[in-house]
């Protein structure tokens, strides 16, 4: 008997046995919805007729996935409601917990690119004098800048971040990045990502001193070891006293010292690293690429906005290593839709067989009795029996 079926009219076997109304069995729906979550849809209808026997086609693969990440994307905006209207106390954080978030890219349909965001948090710890992140969870979603503010009130309320003794926000000098640390970490030490912040000196120094140039490379070689060791006011010096032959070069220099000198706060790299905190965003850099480049930026793939948030939703639980926890409330969700849309059906047909005419109508007469056709065992005339037929000539 199909799960289909089951659904339908055996419905106490439907909730015992877990079936989503899908026509598959609980494992199968879990498997191609896993494996849509991190393969191209054709691909992962390639792997279920390979590894189960079962033949499905890629767009009940998609159908499926994206089922699976609607009710995720209304789970976790549940949550992210109930916080914001209960306001309940934050879990501890770690002693020490770096934030980093940026944006990626993705082409979209009808041709345009936009920008997905992530925010990535870890435990940090030293090991061996080097710095480590560790516990890496990752929340991704498209929208706009503010919406993503708000929705990123769910990962740092799950990851303590509020209560946390000490906070490294290390991210670029982007206006929302700063707004977000605002929002759910304004005790956070702000560190500008040195690779970024390194980016300004190398612009610089190639538009004054020559692209691939001796003199510009080992003006680099020592200023940006400097930069990272020693006391950042004699690398704004440093750009000051760069030559500015043309006006590219004069505006790659002027930008650079206005952009780190509003900084100053943020690039004491020296004093971070003092302190063992990180002042790289590699974490969220790598994010960028597992959570939303390696599913959603392969060759020829162009997606529709509707479909963006269930996949990353999907994608940010399963690359945090939340996949086993997350299906269960996932299925849960599944089902009690499924029981409320058989409710609804019965309480339609219910509705329509106590639909009472409007007008009344003309009474029918009643119908004369049947003749009985046995009286005491014998057939009377009115019998089938008792009819002569004529007996036709030879």
């Amino acid at each position: 008997m199909s799960a289909r079926l089951a659904g339908r009219v055996f419905f106490p076997l439907d909730e015992r046995l877990g079936l989503l109304g899908t026509g598959y069995s609980p494992v199968l729906v879990e498997a191609m919805v896993r494996l849509g979550t991190r393969l191209p849809f054709a691909v992962v209808a390639e792997e279920m007729a390979l590894l189960f026997g079962v033949s499905v086609s890629p767009d009940t693969v998609r159908r499926l996935t994206e089922d699976a990440g609607t009710h995720l994307v209304a789970i976790e905006q549940q949550e992210l409601e109930h916080l914001e209207q209960r306001a309940p106390e934050d879990p501890p954080g770690p002693a020490v917990q770096q934030v980093s978030a940026d944006g990626v890219m993705v082409s979209l349909t009808d041709g345009r690119w936009t920008e997905v965001r992530t925010i990535a948090l870890g435990t940090v710890e030293q090991q061996d004098d080097a710095v480590c992140v560790q516990d890496l969870t990752y929340f991704s979603r498209h929208g706009t800048a503010d919406q993503f503010i708000r929705q990123a009130t769910l990962p740092t309320y799950e990851r303590g971040t509020r209560r946390a003794p000490t906070v490294a926000a290390v991210m670029d000098g982007a206006r929302w990045l700063q707004e977000l640390i605002n929002e759910h970490c304004p005790h956070a030490v702000r560190i500008l990502d040195f690779p970024h912040a390194v980016g300004y000196l190398h612009q610089a120094a190639h538009a004054a001193l020559g692209l691939e140039s001796q003199e510009a490379e080992q003006w680099l070689d020592r200023w940006v070891r400097h930069f990272k060791t020693g006391d950042p006011e004699a690398v704004l010096a440093a750009l000051r006293a760069l030559p500015a032959p043309t006006p590219e070069a004069a505006t790659a220099k002027r930008t650079a010292i206005r952009y780190l000198g509003s900084r100053r706060d943020q690039i004491r790299y020296a004093a971070f690293r003092e302190q063992g905190l990180p002042i790289g965003s590699g974490i969220v850099e790598s994010a960028g690429k597992l959570v939303v480049e390696a599913r959603l930026k392969g060759s020829g793939m162009h997606w529709a906005p509707r479909h963006l948030n269930p996949l990353l939703a999907l994608r940010g639980r399963l690359c945090s290593g939340q996949w086993c926890q997350t299906w269960l409330l996932i299925q849960r969700r599944w089902r009690r839709q499924i029981r409320e849309r058989q409710r609804q059906h019965r309480r339609d047909r219910q509705a329509q067989c106590r639909v009472v005419p409007s007008t009344p109508t003309a009474q029918v007469p009643p119908r004369p009795p049947t003749p009985k056709l046995i009286v005491d065992g014998r057939p009377t005339a009115d019998h089938p029996w008792k009819r002569v037929r004529a007996i036709p000539a030879a």
